[in-house]
């Protein structure tokens, strides 16, 4: 992964550990929630994992947006499929998505090099 893209990564993880290790169980409800809303249902996990993409988009959330993105690729997403689901962010979220998307396509084009690169 690129450096931007692993510190992020490795910064989710290691804050992600400090708040679950306050023990608040108010924290944990909400992280478990989240975590089981994106498992299979009435969607797919991996239509579940585009909205939650789109979503991040319009809500501006560029870490939530790495998050998914990253989730989108490991699911083997295509760069057209993903392109898509920027195309439905930027329609409802508007011209206030574009930098968001912007970030994004640089560490898509990262994460999907290093899938392609992994997988040869």
């Amino acid at each position: 992964m690129g450096d931007n893209f692993q510190k992020f990564h490795n910064e989710r993880e290691e804050l992600n550990r400090l708040i679950l290790s306050s023990g608040d169980l108010g924290i944990k409800r909400f992280i478990s929630l989240d975590k089981n809303a994106y498992g299979p249902g009435a969607l797919p996990s991996e239509t579940k994992e585009l909205l939650g993409l789109v979503a991040s988009l319009v809500l501006r959330c560029q870490d939530c947006v790495y998050y998914h993105l990253e989730r989108c690729v490991s699911l083997d997403f295509s760069r057209e499929q993903i392109y898509e689901a920027f195309s439905i962010g930027l329609l409802v979220g508007g011209s206030i998505v574009i930098p968001h998307m912007r970030k994004a396509a640089a560490v898509l084009e990262e994460l999907i090099s290093e899938r392609e690169a992994s997988s040869s």
